[in-house]
């Protein structure tokens, strides 16, 4: 352990909480057991925040995908499991990238956006920590196929309106639909001629519903993977638990249209971080530290209130109880002993057997992770660095390609999300590609995601071949976008154990973080049943008006 910096020891020994990683679900745990007034010791051995939802440079993101993807080789009783695999990284321009290399910063769990009027956007105004974190509209959204076409979504009246590529008809029944989900939510049953979905129908599958509306097969798609964000097929789902209910499509079209529109400088539904999604753990991270006492950092120590957080600080093994043999503390690299009553876990943590938590208490119903359909799945992800972008003339932009767009066996839908150098995660002039699609197993993940780069690929070709021309006066080989760096991975879905060792859950397969952020409340309350998630302040910092939350032109 000669590379770790020498710690002084940690006063008190006692807390009453021990957390083991800053992943988003830990974070914002550690930042709700010190709002309600538990002391937290808060431990990473990584010397960066956001373990599986960190924003990494690129030596660091390929260093923590090859670590990850191989058995932990420690001689500790606390060691980690992979949950990576079918890791492949490629680098056809070495020399320009080491050059900015630590100017990228690249999530782990992309891609990933917030809905500005979602449960994620909500709870960072009401823990006060969206003060620490600056957002920028994501400007459009786009349906692809694998022929290299790019059809806008009409997410509004104005963009129907605007949309070139749909006939009179096409609109004027889009439209008509999405008067239809107004009234039906609207309060104000006289406005819309107590417009209302029957109940029979708020039960059948979505795509029925659509199907009754008379909508065609493009805008049908376009309501169902990239306005309601379906994961998979919704025309072959019979007897699936995999099928979208007209119920939650129309509660998804409602947090869409909610969101557009929610604050002054977001052009659509979606935002996205500065510098990246590790962000958001740090917010929490820097929210739980407010009422700390010290807060050590590598060499550097500060006093704070609060809290206590430590990088680059392993525990090498937990502590039993001698008459119990339960849990009772842990015992770090720096070889002091540490004691508490509960602990939470990165989920890449496996628990000696003895501590495991007992068949008897094995994961409850109400903290299944995620969405019932992520459960035993996994998720392929992929990482683009480019010189050009999709779509001339935008930066930040999203394109899902719904099932069966790129190849016949294609069961999920993809996502693919843009950013450019003015949300610097990249130099100027570069844009990051992220993409990702739920899967069976890391076979299928893995022709989802090289059929997506090949899909990425015809895109640039089409494009913007005829425009670069024109740009750089006919030197096509100069001027053709190419991609300059990749990272494929397919990521295992783990849900975690509860008990008096908690294991928080990993990265999920969708856009936003509802769902585990839900999840996540629902693992504090397991922990803390008598105590409030965040307890309401009348404290300004905490007002939960949307000027909070801090969004750059």
């Amino acid at each position: 352990m000669s590379d770790l910096p020498p710690y002084p020891p940690i006063e008190p020994t006692t807390f009453d909480l021990i957390i083991i990683g800053t992943g988003l679900p830990e974070s914002v745990i550690s930042a709700a057991a010190s709002a309600v007034g538990k002391s937290v010791l808060h431990l990473d051995p990584n010397p960066f925040y956001g373990s599986h939802f960190a924003s990494l440079s690129i030596p660091d993101i390929t260093s923590f995908l090859n670590s990850h993807s191989t058995v932990s080789s420690d001689d500790h009783d606390l060691t980690t499991h992979p949950l990576y695999s079918e890791v492949e990284i490629s680098n056809s321009a070495p020399e320009l990238l080491n050059e900015h290399s630590r100017k990228f910063n690249l999530d782990l769990s992309g891609p990933r956006v917030l809905f500005c009027a979602d449960q994620s956007v909500d709870l960072m105004l009401k823990s006060g920590a969206s003060q620490y974190v600056e957002f920028k509209s994501i400007d459009a959204s786009f349906v692809g196929d694998g022929d290299g076409k790019l059809w806008s979504v009409p997410d509004s009246r104005a963009a129907i309106f605007k949309d070139k590529s749909l006939g009179l008809m096409e609109k004027n029944q889009l439209m008509r639909f999405f008067k239809l989900v107004q009234g039906h939510l609207s309060e104000n049953e006289y406005e819309y001629n107590n417009m209302k979905i029957s109940e029979e129908d708020l039960e059948i599958p979505f795509v029925e519903f659509l199907t009754t509306m008379k909508l065609p097969q493009k805008i049908k798609s376009m309501i169902l993977y990239a306005i309601a964000m379906a994961d998979y097929d919704q025309e072959n789902t019979e007897g699936s638990k995999d099928v979208l209910k007209t119920k939650d499509g129309i509660n998804r079209l409602a947090l869409y249209n909610s969101s557009v529109g929610r604050f002054q400088n977001a052009l659509g539904a979606l935002i996205y971080p500065l510098y990246g999604q590790g962000e958001l753990p740090q917010a929490f991270c820097r929210r739980a530290a407010v009422k700390g006492c010290i807060y050590c950092c590598q060499l550097h120590i500060m006093p704070i209130v609060g809290n206590n957080m430590v990088l680059r600080m392993p525990v090498i093994s937990l502590l039993k109880a001698e008459d119990s043999g339960s849990y009772k503390g842990v015992r770090l690299a720096s070889g002091q002993d540490i004691f508490s009553n509960k602990l939470v876990l990165d989920p890449s943590f496996t628990v000696p057997g003895t501590l495991a938590t007992p068949p008897s208490e094995q994961v409850p119903e109400c903290l299944r992770a995620y969405n019932p359909t992520d459960v035993n799945r996994k998720v392929s992800r992929g990482i683009c660095i480019t010189k050009s972008s999709l779509k001339p003339n935008l930066s930040n932009f999203m394109v899902v390609y719904p099932p069966k767009s790129l190849f016949p066996e294609q069961v999920a839908a993809i996502r693919v999300l843009q950013l450019g150098g003015n949300l610097a995660v990249c130099p100027s002039g570069m844009f990051v590609l992220y993409f990702s699609a739920l899967c069976a197993d890391a076979d299928q993940g893995k022709k989802l995601l090289h059929a997506t780069l090949n899909a990425l690929k015809k895109l640039f070709d089409s494009e913007n071949a005829e425009s670069s021309l024109t740009i750089q006066g006919g030197d096509a080989e100069e001027v053709k976008p190419t991609i300059l760096w990749s990272a494929l991975y397919v990521q295992d879905l783990v849900m975690g154990q509860y008990g008096s060792i908690s294991s928080t859950i990993m990265p999920d397969g969708n856009l936003n973080y509802t769902d585990l952020l839900d999840t996540t409340e629902k693992l504090f309350h397991k922990i803390y049943p008598n105590e409030e998630f965040f307890p309401e302040t009348t404290s300004p910092e905490n007002s939960e008006d949307d000027a909070g939350l801090t969004l750059e032109t």
